[in-house]
């Protein structure tokens, strides 16, 4: 940082040793296990949002503005997985960073904006089925394409223009007694939120979208409800599409629910820590970040539990199907899921 090289001179880092890094009392099988666990959780993640990715994007069937939200949503944990996850894997394990302080602002960058852009898709999706449920009338006219593109545009700049400003501004850290001599001293690529900054990115990076998003599904699933009774007397086609919204909004309704139950954690011990003096331990905030991460390796889980269509998509593209030419107008949905 550049306020840092003059103050260096007063700076007394002999707490922190010749090495600047805190030394591990873990075994070589303890790490080598840590190692195997987040590779796996790491490859799994790339995988399967890769295989959403390509699935939505190659097959002409699945471009709907609903999917093309899921596609967003998925390259947003692709790159999780892709540039975040490996990194901080080495981290964990090794209870050091070693690749210096602009690229830990960087990658942290990148971390904290792509959790604040999943959640963004979050509420985008639940927006989109609110209309699709509570107002299918409308649905098409009001989630067109260039609507989403807009919520696109929201879902990425917003949190991408927070994240680095906020790191790169070093405003999270105002105000944060030792901070200096910690990031002057330490190999740890410290970044601790202020009791301002801790709270704002909560509530509007959290909270608030999180309560709206549980205000939408709930409204979602009362209007469900009410065409329960009268779905089996509306004409054959407007009952399919029905039945098919309802599915929708519920396998991301729980594609929500995990996605909170994730990350709510790792967001409450931000806003917590500044109160209590940072006294957090590292490796419980660590584990919380983790739990956040996981997330993104469920999201393909859960469409592979409850999108057969998804399922078909991969056997194909793992087939190598997807090369003949033409394919990408193959029909994914058997009779009875279009009924």
């Amino acid at each position: 940082m550049t306020s840092f090289p003059a103050q260096q001179e007063i700076i007394d880092c002999s707490g922190y040793g010749n090495g600047s890094c805190l030394e591990t009392d873990r075994s070589l099988g303890v790490r080598a296990g840590m190692y195997s666990f987040m590779a796996a959780a790491i490859f799994l993640t790339v995988f399967g949002n890769l295989a959403m990715i390509i699935s939505i994007s190659y097959f002409r069937q699945l471009h709907t503005p609903t999917n093309f939200l899921i596609l967003s949503m998925a390259v947003t944990d692709f790159l999780l997985g892709l540039i975040i996850m490996p990194y901080s894997m080495i981290r964990s394990v090794e209870n050091c960073w070693y690749f210096g302080l602009t690229f830990c602002k960087i990658h942290y960058s990148f971390d904290l904006m792509l959790s604040i852009t999943s959640i963004f898709h979050l509420c985008s999706v639940a927006i989109d089925r609110f209309y699709a449920i509570c107002y299918p009338l409308h649905y098409a006219t009001t989630m067109t394409v260039p609507v989403i593109k807009r919520l696109l545009l929201v879902c990425w700049s917003v949190p991408g223009a927070f994240a680095f400003g906020v790191v790169f501004s070093e405003a999270y850290a105002d105000g944060i007694e030792g901070y200096v001599i910690l990031v002057a001293c330490s190999s740890s690529c410290p970044v601790m939120f202020n009791k301002l900054w801790g709270t704002t990115l909560f509530m509007a990076g959290f909270f608030t979208p999180s309560s709206m998003m549980v205000g939408i599904y709930g409204k979602i699933f009362a209007v469900s409800r009410k065409h329960a009774h009268t779905i089996n007397n509306l004409p054959e086609n407007q009952n399919s599409q029905m039945r098919k919204d309802k599915k929708a909004a519920k396998t991301l309704g729980i594609v929500m629910g995990v996605f909170l139950v994730c990350w709510f954690p790792c967001f409450f011990t931000i806003l917590l820590d500044p109160f209590v003096n940072f006294s957090t331990p590292v490796i419980l905030f660590d584990a919380l970040t983790w739990f956040g991460y996981f997330n993104s390796t469920c999201n393909p889980l859960i469409y592979g539990f409850f999108y057969p269509w998804f399922r078909r998509a991969l056997k194909y593209i793992l087939a190598g199907k997807i090369f003949s030419s033409h394919f990408y107008n193959t029909n994914l949905f058997t009779q009875k899921e279009t009924e």
